[in-house]
């Protein structure tokens, strides 16, 4: 409310006991000393300069009309009354929002209702339907979400809520949606079977609109609903469809969510389980080891990573892997097994790397306790996709080669390069690549060893990992690198079981020998991943170590250069092969094209059938009639004005020269042609005279009849037709 107004306004303002006008207000200021009163009159700081006057100047019945027509109902700052039973807030109560909206907002209106009736020398009565009348029509100022909430009000209702106010301010908490709930037609018709069928539609296709989901109903139930009470009900209007499908939006938002958007539902409403591992207080006690894509590139490419944590320590390793795979996580194992013992358990997903064959025999070999989290529950291993996140997003945007969380990320980093900057550039240019995977594994290592682990955590009670570990009591489980590494060894085949026979031991076509392996023995075999020459052999009943195995042909044969040879090999011998494709390829481009291919083969088939066809079965020109409009006619009439204007006039003795010569071309001659190609007026001739032997009922050979039929289609005929019709009607004249 504005509380210093000037002369104009306060005559604008209608007062009582005030003059109307900017004059008459100027004067009573004069009469009553208004300007001399140092505190509630000052200069109008506004263009125009003049004098602004405190409302408290004004009498006080005019102060009490001002105060009337300016209460804001609903506003924070809106004065309450010494005995405004409702001013004090609301005790909490276990209501819902809607209903506690409600309340506050009938609240509001008794409080403004106490301020309208201070100074009133009105009764009670007429007070209130006063009050009620300008809230009614707008008078008062009302806050929108008050007005929202209660559009009117009545006299009587006025003094109800005074009195539910009195006892217990929340009576007055209403929550209209909740009191229908479970009462309306859709909501409990044929049994909740109608609510059961929409949700099920809202779940197959939330984007659904109310009209298609009521037609889907009235193909399943029908025009008319069965209500609680058993009566016939009219399916409702659309209208009714949409309150309803909105309510259960709402009501059932996460199931909805879980079934429509499970991603949505796992990171925003499912019970995260924080805390779940806060009784693993020691170290080694569980690892949780997760991988992911690198938001970087390195100049060989782009790689993914493998992290390990530990839960007790926070403590982490990470390694790099080209493509995930078993064989990796063996060697982030090994990393982190070296530097902090044989742990207890390992966390992971059910990734196919993880419950490889492979992992599944280190960690038996290990006496490691695997744990697999279920289905599509990442949350379940969160502390190492946070520690993998916090990687992602503090480590990558510092790498020269980095990429982007995301899609719109990579768009983005792209477009910071100008168009001409990125025309012929590669990925590694675009993106600034500059490190290897080498060199980025260091620079990892470093900063795992040098910031994140000195770094204090949240759930270590601000300590540092380094710190935590530095604090272990109990003694660490250590394994000899050697033995280690014999056991991160491929396996021969699938499972790495073979028999001793007396050629030796058979992997991958080649002969292994052994002098203390009996023939007929069951061995388990692992691959010397550095000589392709050598093999290990270990029991198969109880896995002790038996022999090493050799193979003369291949001692002392890299199996990593051996198999880079065999690549070659193979490369080399399928470029080959291409380069005899592409020799092809471009005999082919040089030649017709496919579709000159095709069309030359449907003419030629075509051909075939026609050659193949009956030669008694001679083809006549089909029926033809003429078809007219008063549109053809007209647009006939424009066409052939001109020619109408051109035709030419010839007197009697040209006429009759005319008909001689056309006589003279009707006789038949006993010259032989020159020509021995027919011209246009000898083919039209040779019609004539096959037409005239038909007319005169002469019989006439299939090939001519043939030929007759075919050329009378033609647009050759109809020309001709048209010059010989046009001299025979000239020569009549």
């Amino acid at each position: 409310m504005k509380e210093w107004l000037t002369a104009q306004e306060i005559a604008d303002a209608r007062l009582p006991h005030i003059p109307a006008t900017k004059r008459g207000v100027n004067d009573l200021a004069e009469r009553e000393g208004w300007n001399a009163d140092d505190f509630r009159s000052r200069k109008r700081a506004g263009r125009g300069g003049g004098m602004e006057y405190h409302i408290q100047l004004l009498p006080t019945l005019a102060q009490l009309a001002y105060r009337k027509t300016h209460i804001r109902v609903g506003s924070p700052a809106m004065p309450a009354a010494a005995n405004d039973e409702a001013a004090a807030p609301a005790p909490a109560a276990n209501l819902t929002d809607a209903a506690r909206l409600e309340r506050d907002a009938r609240l509001a209106i008794l409080r403004a209702f106490d301020v309208f009736a201070i100074g009133t020398r009105l009764n009670k009565g007429a007070t209130r339907d006063l009050f009620v009348k300008r809230y009614n029509r707008g008078d008062l100022t009302v806050d929108q979400w008050v007005r929202d909430r209660v559009k009117a009000i009545s006299v009587r209702t006025l003094a109800r809520w005074r009195d539910e106010a009195k006892a217990d301010r929340n009576r007055l908490a209403v929550d209209k949606s909740a009191n229908r709930k479970g009462k309306d037609l859709l909501g409990t018709a044929n049994s909740g079977l109608v609510e059961a069928f929409v949700l099920a539609w809202l779940a197959v296709n939330p984007h659904l609109s109310a009209a298609t989901i009521r037609g889907y109903c009235e193909d399943e139930f029908g025009d008319e609903l069965v209500s609680v009470s058993g009566e016939m009900k009219p399916m409702p209007p659309v209208r009714t469809f949409q309150h309803f499908i909105a309510r259960l939006k709402t009501s059932e938002k996460v199931a909805l969510t879980k079934i429509t958007n499970p991603d949505a539902y796992r990171s925003t409403m499912k019970l995260s389980g924080t805390g779940t591992y806060r009784h693993i207080t020691e170290p080694n006690d569980l690892w949780m080891i997760d991988a992911s894509p690198l938001d970087a590139l390195c100049t060989d490419g782009r790689w993914s990573i493998y992290k390990c944590v530990d839960i007790a320590t926070r403590r982490a390793v990470i390694t790099m892997s080209p493509t995930p795979s078993a064989l990796d996580v063996g060697l982030l194992l090994r990393k982190a097994i070296l530097r902090w013992g044989v742990p207890r358990g390992v966390k992971t997903d059910n990734g196919s790397d993880f419950v490889a064959k492979a992992t599944q025999r280190l960690f038996v070999d290990l006496n490691i306790e695997p744990d697999v989290c279920d289905a599509y529950s990442p949350e379940q291993k969160g502390q190492v996709e946070r520690a993998i996140k916090t990687f992602q997003h503090e480590v990558c945007p510092q790498l020269p080669g980095y990429v982007g969380h995301s899609v719109a990320d990579r768009k983005a980093i792209e477009g910071r390069k100008s168009f001409a900057d990125r025309m012929g550039a590669d990925e590694r240019e675009t993106f600034q690549v500059e490190l290897s995977a080498a060199e980025l594994q260091a620079k990892i290592d470093d900063w795992i060893e040098y910031v994140y682990q000195e770094r204090e955590h949240a759930g270590l009670g601000r300590r540092t990992p380094n710190a935590v570990a530095a604090e272990r009591v109990q003694s660490i489980r250590r394994v000899d690198e050697r033995a280690l590494d014999v056991l991160l060894m491929p396996v021969a085949g699938k499972d790495g079981l073979r028999r001793m026979t007396k050629q030796g031991i058979r992997v991958d076509g080649f002969h292994y020998l052994s002098g203390s392996i009996l023939a007929g023995t069951d061995v388990f075999v692992r691959l010397d991943p550095q000589d392709m020459g050598k093999i290990y052999a270990f029991s198969a009943k109880d896995g002790t170590f038996l022999d090493t195995c050799g193979c003369a042909e291949l001692l002392d044969v890299n199996r990593a250069d051996f198999v880079k040879a065999r690549k070659a090999e193979y490369e080399a011998m399928v470029t080959e092969r291409t380069r005899e494709i592409r020799a092809d390829v471009r005999r082919l481009q040089k030649g017709p094209s496919g579709i000159d291919r095709t069309i030359r083969n449907a003419k030629r088939k075509a051909a075939l059938r026609a050659a193949q066809a009956a030669p008694n079965v001679v083809v006549l020109p089909p029926r033809e009639e003429v078809h007219s409009t008063s549109g053809i006619s007209a647009a006939l009439d424009a066409a052939t004005v001109q020619e109408r204007r051109q035709q030419p006039t010839i007197s009697p003795e040209a006429a009759k020269r005319h008909e001689r010569l056309a006589a003279e071309m009707a006789r038949p001659s006993n010259v032989k042609p020159l020509r021995t190609t027919e011209t246009p007026q000898l083919r039209f001739r040779r019609a004539l005279d096959i037409e005239a032997a038909i007319a005169a009922g002469a019989e006439v050979s299939t090939e001519d009849a043939r030929w007759l039929g075919g050329y009378q289609a033609g647009p050759e005929y109809r020309g001709q037709r048209k010059v010989h019709d046009k001299f025979k009607g000239l020569s009549r004249l």
